[in-house]
């Protein structure tokens, strides 16, 4: 039986193809390589290695980040645990399920951080305050 912090996140593997061209790596959607359907996409570049990005948490948003290029970590706490996932292939993915607050740091200076995600943007899901998501967690 899964944890609830099991059950919060997920790396995953992505098909990937390769020959004397180069490597192909395929992630579809609609629950077949990427457990939702995809309804937003964005990506972070040009961060410092000492910039964090992130810092928040959302209600009901999905996420799956994929390091295209170079290499990034991110934090992941659901307010009981934390752990740290060092994304640094472009075929690995990390799932994150609603409210795990979730902070990217420790870029590669050719990092390319993808986020596909399970909703429109809703400023209104976000929880920005750490203390804040703490005491939603806990009810």
């Amino acid at each position: 039986m899964k944890s609830d912090f099991e059950e919060s996140y997920k790396v995953l593997e992505f098909k990937e193809f390769g020959d004397d061209k180069g490597n192909l790596v395929v992630a579809e959607g609609s629950g077949f390589d990427i457990p939702f359907d995809i309804r937003r996409v964005f990506y972070i570049y040009g961060s410092e290695r000492d910039i964090k990005r992130g810092l928040h948490a959302n209600r009901y948003t999905k996420f799956v980040l994929i390091n295209v290029s170079g290499s990034s970590k991110v934090l992941i706490d659901n307010g009981k645990k934390r752990e740290v996932v060092v994304l640094d292939k472009p075929r690995m993915g990390l799932y994150l399920g609603p409210m795990v607050w979730k902070e990217m740091y420790d870029f590669s200076p050719d990092s390319v951080l993808l986020c596909l995600a399970s909703e429109h943007y809703i400023e209104s899901e976000y929880i920005r305050d750490y203390d804040e998501f703490i005491k939603e967690i806990n009810g």
